[in-house]
């Protein structure tokens, strides 16, 4: 097979056209690496070579694209990329190539969503929903959880919200508890809020 143009594109990027009609988009550092010129004769293990680096070169500039608009934990990615059609094998190697640039971990990441949803005003149950939801490892999420700040002042906050400071109204008691439950609280920290609200009210 014959490489009849390799034309450039873009900031490193190149399109390779074949005497067969194949075209390839493929990458600088493909260029170099595969020594591509116009007039290249190659066999089948050469041409097999090109398709699979250009192949991952797709798959990691489609993978920075998608990181670089919000960050995600490896199973997500993973998802992404194989949705988009990128091979499992493009997609393993591509996170792997991405963990070890520091620019995916999914233990910054779990420990980030915890803080996230923490400030959103949700308990650590409904965190654990999110972090399953995610694809974070189960494994990371005690550790992540540990950053989650204490919550007292915010289920405190949200039950006066609910209640406007009147504990006396049991049927608007248990939908402020439900709804508190709801956004993943403890239901033991629940009552100890109302029992302070309660006790605030008789001072």
């Amino acid at each position: 097979m014959t490489l009849t143009e390799l034309k450039q594109t873009g900031h490193e990027r190149f399109l390779a056209r074949f005497d067969n009609g194949e075209e390839l988009r493929v990458t600088l550092n493909t260029v170099a690496d595969c020594g591509l010129y116009a007039g290249l004769q190659l066999d089948d293990g050469g041409m097999e070579q090109v398709r699979a680096r250009a192949s991952r070169s797709r798959c990691r500039e489609r993978a920075l694209r998608i990181i670089g608009a919000r960050p995600m934990s490896e199973k997500e990615l993973r998802g992404r990329l194989t949705e988009k059609g990128e091979s499992a094998e493009d997609a393993e190697e591509t996170i792997e190539w991405l963990r070890e640039l520091h620019l995916l971990n999914d233990q910054e990441y779990a420990a980030m969503c915890v803080r996230h949803y923490a400030a959103k005003g949700f308990g650590p149950g409904r965190i654990r929903n999110e972090l399953y939801r995610r694809g974070v490892p189960r494994e990371l999420w005690d550790e992540a959880l540990e950053e989650l700040p204490e919550q007292d002042d915010e289920i405190d906050r949200l039950l006066r919200k609910k209640l406007r400071g009147d504990v006396t109204d049991r049927d608007a008691v248990r939908k402020a508890t439900d709804y508190l439950y709801r956004r993943g609280f403890r239901s033991e920290d629940i009552r100890e809020a109302v029992e302070r609200l309660r006790l605030e009210e008789e001072m």
